[in-house]
């Protein structure tokens, strides 16, 4: 009979700070999902292609890829704390920089403040990430950061819920079928009236993470310190470097968050395509696009929770294998199965990826030591420049016909439905890492 006590996940000396830093993966969770569906927006009310308005992505998640390693570098010297102190005043300040964008009406603006609100996610996600590994046992770190990971997507789903009750709902330019065919006067009015509309949930944000900001600066955090002498930056790069699960997973990570933002952004065109498609049919209604958006996220903290509890009797890397595999299944579906059948597939894309991030990057820091973890871990949100270039990829392949979202097939299937071809290569890539993880690192663990 085997007598040897569990490792605990959480132990309850560290209870407290792991709740307060598992917050913050709710606070950025609720910016991922309240900027996604202003490609759109942005889209409609100032005018612009696909491709143009893609650069809300570039500027949100650009700023992880710039600021990423400095935070680092920033941690190596300070405390977890002073980073995550500097994240929520970054945080804030962009998200009050929405203030005066809306006044000037300039869409560089705009983007100029999403892209200091995610130099503070890139201090925060550089802190709290490797601290959540930190708290425990090396054996339970990748549990641990899939338990704290399960808190965003309660962010994703407030997010959404205000960037529909609070924005979309409100947006005039939504309502209007041809918006540029409006006199100048009346688009004008209109233009004015929807900004301000996209700017106070942002401005609200950042009164809020002002007030997280104190709440932290007032509480006591632990500090975890290896003992002995803190090697040069270019020794720590030359270990990461030569550490190929590392590496591979930095590539992972970058096709994953790729992935997840062209899901979630251009589910709403994929959406748009069904009902151009069924415009002509008597008694047909428009797709509610974020009751699907909102069931995606259900799903995706569903798939949370069930790949934590997975992973107490299965290997990470057999485990990401697995999902990745499923996520290809309903990515082919998307892309082939036309009408809502494939959006069905879309949102199913989203169980799929729930246990992606948060494994991936507890298989790439699992062998480190606590410094190489601090620039590892900067290198692993770097990677979420994924979610910048890649949709703007596939903004492209969307605009192949036109500014719409069905101007022409490709391979016989509506360009919009054919995009999503992205997404499955960075799937067909993950899975691939998976396997290679549970083959040559994980050797006979369940």
């Amino acid at each position: 009979m085997n007598t040897t006590p569990k490792i605990p996940v959480v132990s309850k000396k560290v209870l407290i700070p792991f709740i307060l830093v598992t917050s913050l993966f709710a606070l950025w969770g609720f910016a991922n999902a309240v900027t996604d569906p202003m490609v759109n927006a942005f889209k409609k009310v100032l005018e612009l292609t696909n491709t143009q308005a893609s650069w809300v992505q570039m500027a949100f998640y650009g700023g992880y890829f710039c600021m990423a390693l400095p935070a680092a570098m920033f941690m190596r010297k300070y405390s977890y704390k002073v980073g995550v102190l500097i994240g929520l005043g970054l945080y804030a300040g962009g998200a009050l920089l929405f203030y005066p964008a809306a006044i000037t009406e300039q869409f560089w603006f705009f983007c100029l403040g999403l892209y200091v609100l995610t130099f503070g996610l890139a201090f925060l996600e550089t802190a709290a990430n490797p601290y959540i590994l930190a708290m425990g046992a090396k054996e339970t770190a990748t549990q641990r950061l899939n338990l704290a990971q399960s808190v965003n997507p309660v962010g994703l789903i407030a997010g959404l819920l205000v960037a529909k009750y609070f924005v979309y709902d409100k947006l005039q330019s939504d309502d209007i079928a041809d918006f540029s065919a409006l006199d100048e006067a009346k688009r004008a009015m209109i233009k004015v009236a929807d900004l301000a509309v996209i700017r106070d949930p942002y401005v609200v944000l950042g009164l809020v993470i002002t007030a997280v900001f104190v709440l932290f600066l007032v509480s006591k955090m632990p500090q975890s310190k290896e003992e002995g002498v803190m090697p040069s930056l270019g020794q720590t790069f030359k270990k990461l470097g030569s550490n190929s699960k590392y590496v591979l997973g930095v590539v992972a990570q970058i096709l994953y968050v790729g992935a997840q933002i062209m899901t979630w952004t251009y589910i709403y065109q994929y959406a748009e395509a069904i009902d151009l498609s069924n415009a002509d049919v008597p008694g047909y209604e428009k797709i509610d696009v974020f009751a699907y958006q909102f069931i995606a996220f259900v799903l995706f903290t569903v798939g949370r929770i069930v790949g934590t509890a997975m992973l107490r009797v299965m290997s990470p890397g057999k485990l990401l294998m697995m999902f990745a595999l499923l996520a290809m299944a309903c990515v082919a579906g998307a892309i082939f199965v036309e009408g809502i059948f494939g959006l069905y597939c879309v949102v199913g894309i989203s169980f799929c990826m729930s246990l992606m991030f948060p494994t991936i990057y507890g298989i790439a820091l699992n062998d480190l030591t606590e410094e190489q973890s601090k620039v590892g871990s900067a290198g692993l949100v770097m990677a979420i420049v994924g979610g910048a270039l890649l949709p703007m990829l596939q903004g492209m392949i969307i605009d192949a016909g036109g500014s719409g979202v069905a101007d022409t097939t490709i391979m016989g299937v509506a360009e919009v439905n054919f995009s999503f071809i992205l997404p499955l290569v960075c799937f067909v890539y993950i899975a691939w890492y998976g396997m290679h993880v549970f083959k040559n690192h994980e050797g006979t663990v369940a």
